[in-house]
């Protein structure tokens, strides 16, 4: 009874989200308050119901109720309690029902908030999100249900919802398939609800602004009341893609932490515009400028959304972190360009109402040195998108399949994130309104004097390699610049105010979260920058079959193969396989590495290991490929050397630190007076409403 109870809960929740969209929309144009209150009080109802839902899919899935194809598809008795609660995320009918919760967890906080000030925008803001949400529920209800269960006709198991004839029983194998053993490594369990996070938290923003259009609001109301979801929303995606390239660095076995994967661009894209929109409509708030750009940056940041996800489930990708086949595919495509088509027309719509209430007088402004970031990100969004739509264009017109690896994207989005480096360091100097050559190299030429010794300094003592050399002091100047607009400003404080550096360090910060956390995170993305450099430039690896007491050389690194021994835990179902190497370093002896493989019995599937030995210099990092059945005949083993790569690390903390810093609660944005137009004079003028 409990699959037909969670199946009809999720029915439900399904009519209760069309109605709060209906009755919102028809509220609103009769001038019906109440209708609307309705509408309000429907959608609040439907993060509970899909929470019930949820919690039904859980139990089975705890509870091992192998009936259910989704349980036997993606646990079995062997996998521990937290790994079958997070199994919940790790097919594609239980991912679907955990965007849609997380979406309704969402839209039910948005409209507990105050509207008093923003009764117009309500309605709207149901209704936009009530589409997306009942999409998705309904993709969860009528196409890829969590509760099918199997039925025993005559000798023949089939999968159905319920009984396809008067004769057939419920069918319960003895066990589950259990979760690919990718999907259980500690990274996975925390990687896609962040990366589901990140997707539905930009479907607000774009709630808002669709309202803003409708209404015909022309100023910045909308990116106040949304501004704190927009940085939640980028740091849930952010952290998501961090944590993405930690797991493949550590179970992938490919020696790195991104390769170009078409699922991974998937989520890249959406962080791409978020990013540019996150930097335009400050100057949307500050200047009055960008309005048309900003709601565009809204729009593609929802579509790719949507996109991304319909290239994870619809299977039409290959790829380690795609689904398989699903019948979705189209709809979801058909969902794409509907709300994309609306948007666009909407947006051309009011288009006149929308513009500038200043003119960018140089280009040298901090305006136009983010809109100029913005457009390398841009650049960067269409090398990306084309690298993922030409091989489904090529099959889908030609019958050809072709590949695009990572030389195509290095190549050409190479040139592109320079370019973003050099603005990071430049802009912030910048000066909003007007700046010339002269005053930007006053703020500017001791940090590009430090970085050019420093890059001097690396000529003789690291590398020679012109790129490499090019890089180094892109991300230096980045680091020496914003480090002396730290300074810089507590130093003006402690004269101000006779205050001690570090206090008025402290007080500068406090008092503007939303820079300074803004230059910690450009201070983590040069840190980012350096191990991106290192991996990418001076990554070198090799492989051999070593017998027992013998070794492998590798830059300054020698390997010595000493043991390997095999065992079964029967408690979890694991075959290990693991290897004893002893590491030298120009010939001192730094300790033992244990690269290993794990067979899992139920999914019938290997997991690698790699053994690390981690420094700030680089990574030493070890495979173990293959054996012989007697140890000491030998096993085969590849190396990898990454300079520098767990600066990547160091700057993902970083980073996760300056947008938490950021993003932190202070002034509700939401209360800050919203800007009006220009008068005749030029002077900004702002006032609550």
């Amino acid at each position: 009874m409990l699959p037909e109870f969670g199946f009809g809960v999720l029915l439900v929740g399904f009519i209760v989200t069309v109605y709060s969209g209906f009755a919102a929309w028809y509220g609103v144009r009769n001038k019906s308050a109440s209708l609307v209150e309705s509408a309000r009080r429907a959608q609040l109802l439907t993060f509970p119901l899909l929470t019930i839902a949820a919690g039904v899919l859980i139990y089975l899935l705890v509870n091992n109720h192998f009936e259910v194809s989704f349980v036997y598809e993606v646990t079995s008795r062997s996998m521990p309690t937290y790994l079958k609660v997070t199994a919940w995320w790790g097919g594609q009918a239980g991912s679907l029902l955990f965007w849609a919760w997380l979406l309704a967890m969402f839209t039910s906080a948005v409209t507990v908030r105050k509207w008093e000030r923003d009764l117009e925008f309500l309605p709207w803001v149901i209704v936009v999100s009530s589409i997306t949400l009942a999409f998705f529920v309904g993709m969860v209800v009528f196409y890829e249900n969590p509760f099918t269960r199997f039925w025993d006709i005559g000798g023949q198991v089939v999968p159905s919802l319920f009984a396809p004839s008067a004769n057939a029983t419920v069918f319960t194998p003895d066990d589950g398939q259990g979760l690919n053993p990718l999907l259980r490594h500690p990274g996975m369990v925390i990687h896609p609800p962040m990366l589901y996070l990140g997707f539905v938290s930009f479907v607000i923003p774009y709630a808002f602004a669709m309202a803003a259009l409708i209404t015909g609001r022309s100023d910045d109301r909308w990116i106040r009341i949304t501004r704190r979801w927009t940085l939640w929303a980028w740091l849930f995606l952010s952290l998501g893609l961090v944590l993405g390239g930690r797991w493949a660095y550590d179970v992938l076995g490919w020696g790195g932490y991104w390769g170009w994967d078409p699922v991974e661009i998937a989520a890249f894209m959406p962080w791409l515009t978020g990013t540019a929109f996150l930097h335009s409509v400050m100057i949307q708030e500050k200047r009055g400028l960008l309005k048309h750009w900003n709601m565009i940056l809204i729009i593609l940041t929802y579509a790719l959304v949507v996109f991304g996800t319909f290239l994870t489930r619809s299977g039409v990708l290959s790829s380690v972190h795609a689904f398989a086949n699903s019948p979705i595919g189209p709809l979801f495509m058909a969902f794409v360009s509907l709300t994309l088509i609306a948007s666009v027309a909407l947006l051309i719509k009011r288009w006149p109402e929308l513009k500038s209430e200043t003119e960018m007088k140089s280009m040298l402004s901090r305006e136009a040195l983010f809109l100029f970031n913005n457009l390398l990100f841009m650049g960067i969004l269409i090398v990306c998108f084309w690298g993922v739509i030409s091989p489904l264009a090529s099959e889908l017109f030609t019958g050809t399949k072709i590949t695009v690896g990572p030389p195509y994207y290095e190549r050409a989005t190479g040139p592109l994130f320079a370019g973003l480096l050099f603005l990071m360091a430049i802009a912030p100097l910048s000066a909003w309104g007007h700046s010339t050559v002269q005053t930007l190299g006053r703020a500017l030429w001791k940090s590009a004097l430090a970085a050019s010794i420093l890059t001097v300094g690396l000529v003789f003592t690291y590398t020679k390699n012109i790129y490499a050399l090019i890089g180094f002091f892109l991300i230096s100047f980045v680091f020496f610049a914003t480090v002396h607009e730290f300074w810089r400003g507590a130093n003006a404080r402690m004269k101000a105010q006779d205050e001690n550096f570090f206090a008025a360090l402290g007080r500068l910060m406090g008092r503007n979260r939303r820079r300074y956390g803004g230059y910690i995170i450009h201070i983590s993305m040069a840190l980012m920058a350096i191990g991106i450099l290192g991996i990418e430039i001076f990554q070198i690896e090799t492989q051999g079959t070593v017998a027992s007491g013998e070794s492998l050389e590798l830059a300054d690194y020698r390997v010595e193969y000493r043991e390997l021994a095999s065992w079964d835990d029967f408690g979890s179902a694991v075959n290990y396989t693991r290897s004893v190497v002893d590491i030298y370093e120009n010939g001192i002896f730094i300790g033992q590495l244990y690269p290993r493989i794990d067979y899992y019995y139920d999914s019938q599937q290997n997991m690698t290991i790699p053994g690390q030995h981690a420094t700030l210099k680089d990574d030493l990092y070890i495979l173990l490929v293959d054996w012989q059945p007697v140890s000491n005949q030998g096993a085969t083993f590849k190396i990898y050397v990454n300079p520098l790569v767990n600066w990547m690390w160091i700057g993902s903390l970083t980073f996760l630190f300056g947008l938490m810093f950021a993003a932190w609660p202070d002034k509700d944005p939401a209360d800050e007076p919203v800007r009006k137009r220009v008068g005749a004079g030029g002077r900004q003028a702002s006032a609550a409403d």
